[in-house]
């Protein structure tokens, strides 16, 4: 009987899992989250098999836009992330833009590397333009990269594609940067599965490994 009891937890808990994850990147006027401004989002949703096996990209749900700015970012920054002040001018609006994010994105769990800086530009634009904050779960896959990647120096992005073997088409260009980090994910997840067997072991391994010393 008590078997039969666990099982059904287990089996609960399993439909709990969420299977639609976003990946997403931002880029920005600058590396201030507190008085930068959010000039694009791109994302995709990675679809995660039941019982937690790996997930696949779904190239077909995706988002991506370049939210309209009254005065475009400087030439050095342009230089950066290649939104030129034509596309910048021309952008959705704010409030458009993110309310369509928010309906895409629905209750997804957000991913991204380094995400508490892309937390932190996303979270900063919705307040500034007055609308309800994101309450969707986010993790970090730096610190996942950290401990199941097997690359102890690796510190960046650019890092952990080079020992991958990944091409990332534009970097530093969102839409790109996005996808090059859903396969990041990909390569990582052999180590993630030896240390998490659930969605809930998996925000505890980030936790863990934001921790861990840089070498």
């Amino acid at each position: 009987m008590f078997a039969k009891f666990l099982k059904s937890i287990r089996s609960d808990q399993s439909q709990d899992e969420p299977l639609r994850w976003i990946v997403l990147d931002v880029e920005t006027t600058g590396l201030d989250p507190a008085s930068d401004r959010l000039l694009a989002i791109a994302a995709i949703a990675i679809q995660v098999g039941p019982g937690f096996t790996k997930p696949a990209i779904v190239l077909g749900d995706s988002y991506e836009a370049v939210i309209k700015q009254d005065l475009a970012s400087d030439r050095d920054n342009i230089l950066i992330h290649h939104i030129g002040v034509g596309a910048q001018e021309s952008g959705s609006p704010a409030n458009e833009a993110l309310e369509q994010f928010r309906k895409w994105v629905g209750d997804a769990p957000l991913l991204a590397f380094h995400a508490p800086f892309d937390m932190g530009m996303i979270n900063r634009a919705y307040q500034y333009y007055g609308l309800a904050p994101l309450k969707n779960e986010w993790i970090d896959i730096e610190p996942l990269a950290a401990i199941t990647g097997g690359h102890p120096k690796a510190k960046a992005l650019d890092d952990w594609l080079h020992f991958f073997g990944l091409e990332c088409a534009v970097r530093h260009q969102a839409a790109s940067d996005t996808l090059a980090t859903c396969e990041l994910l990909l390569c990582l997840w052999g180590g993630i599965k030896k240390e998490a067997r659930s969605f809930q072991e998996l925000k505890n391994l980030a936790k863990q490994g934001a921790w861990i010393p840089r070498g």
